[in-house]
């Protein structure tokens, strides 16, 4: 499928991943919402194409406002991370664990605000950035993992969610929730994956789990 006049939201995009990742979906032809709670560090994104929007991807109030303010969505990437750990399983501080949920908190609130748009898209994408952590968790980065593996257990739900509707309403399922996997995350690799969503129908991304 042609990414061509399709409204992509990249949520909390103003890493090195969030601005590869607008500039490949913005030479597609996709209409890039990108987000940040910095204006400064928005601005890249805005020269590589991207419109750009001041908001807290951790908020279900502030995403519910765009989502409200942009109507139609055909895709969802939350991109907020980060990592702390170190330690062995006696360094996983409680002020380490709380720096990380940020990134559960993005999936979370992104998903719930986007939901209906997602599913109302023909080709609807939600998509988030996991690790291989979740697969052999370190003592020494126990916190990184859990919460991982906790954003990864509700992307799964979200999909859950998409397939049910479809099923309730008794059309075909045309979104799809995925999980990427990545050992050290590169922003060469994660933006043609995020393009590639449109190379499958729904029913076979729906609740995968891709290594990148």
């Amino acid at each position: 499928m042609s990414l061509n006049g399709r409204t992509i939201v990249l949520a909390g995009a103003t890493s090195a991943s969030g601005l590869a990742t607008a500039s490949a979906l913005a030479a597609a032809g996709a209409r890039v919402v990108a987000t940040g709670r910095s204006a400064s560090r928005l601005e890249p994104l805005r020269a590589a194409g991207a419109e750009v929007e001041v908001a807290d991807a951790t908020s279900l109030d502030s995403m519910t406002a765009l989502a409200e303010r942009l109507g139609a969505v055909d895709a969802v990437v939350p991109l907020v991370g980060g990592w702390r750990g170190g330690g062995g399983l006696a360094g996983q501080s409680d002020a380490d664990f709380e720096a990380l949920l940020p990134a559960l908190q993005a999936v979370r609130a992104t998903s719930r605000a986007f939901d209906a748009a997602l599913r109302a898209s023909d080709a609807g994408r939600f998509a988030i950035v996991s690790s291989t952590a979740v697969g052999r968790p370190l003592a020494g980065g126990a916190n990184y993992a859990a919460v991982k593996a906790a954003s990864e257990a509700w992307a799964r739900a979200v999909a859950q969610g998409f397939a049910k509707a479809a099923r309730d309403a008794e059309e075909p399922l045309r979104a799809a929730s995925v999980v990427f996997r990545a050992k050290a995350l590169d922003p060469e690799t994660l933006a043609p994956a995020i393009l590639s969503l449109w190379d499958a129908d729904a029913a076979e991304l729906n609740d995968r789990v891709i290594d990148l």
